[in-house]
């Protein structure tokens, strides 16, 4: 695969990854009890959408088309947030907990394509990369925080 392509394909991840957060944020923030949940889960959702749009600006700007949707794992993440809250008559514990399953994913995702050595990343991009990671990772430490001292 030529390193373009596979630069594109692993933003295209990326962007999945992005969307997934954003739609699994939105979701916890309908399931969340607390204001506060649903103001701080309703932020993520909205830095993830800047996220998705940062890296479709630089596909698009490749003349690549980005995707659209957030990628099939994400699809079951979603789910899984959803199925989770029914069962759990919408314990912001178990919302937490899987918000925390979903942004270690992101990191790892994150983390993956910063350390591909079969990409060539532009410094412009690796910088987009690494700041958006670690928002990721800001957030992750956040929620994870937040679970520790729920119903503890």
């Amino acid at each position: 695969m030529e390193n373009n392509e596979k630069l594109i394909d692993s933003l295209n991840h990326l962007v999945a990854i992005c969307n997934d957060g954003k739609f699994g944020y939105e979701t916890a923030a309908e399931d969340a009890e607390s204001s506060e949940l649903k103001s701080m889960f309703t932020g993520y959702s909205t830095q993830r959408a800047e996220y998705a749009s940062q890296l479709k600006e630089y596909i698009r700007s490749s003349g690549e088309d980005p995707d659209k949707d957030g990628g099939p794992l994400g699809a079951l993440h979603r789910a899984w947030i959803d199925v989770k809250s029914a069962l759990s008559s919408k314990d912001n514990k178990a919302v937490l907990g899987a918000c925390i399953t979903g942004e270690k994913a992101a990191i790892e995702a994150y983390d993956d394509v910063l350390n591909d050595s079969d990409i060539n990343l532009p410094a412009n991009i690796r910088e987009m990369l690494i700041t958006q990671r670690s928002g990721i990772q800001e957030a992750l430490n956040r929620v994870n925080s937040l679970h520790e001292t729920v119903n503890s």
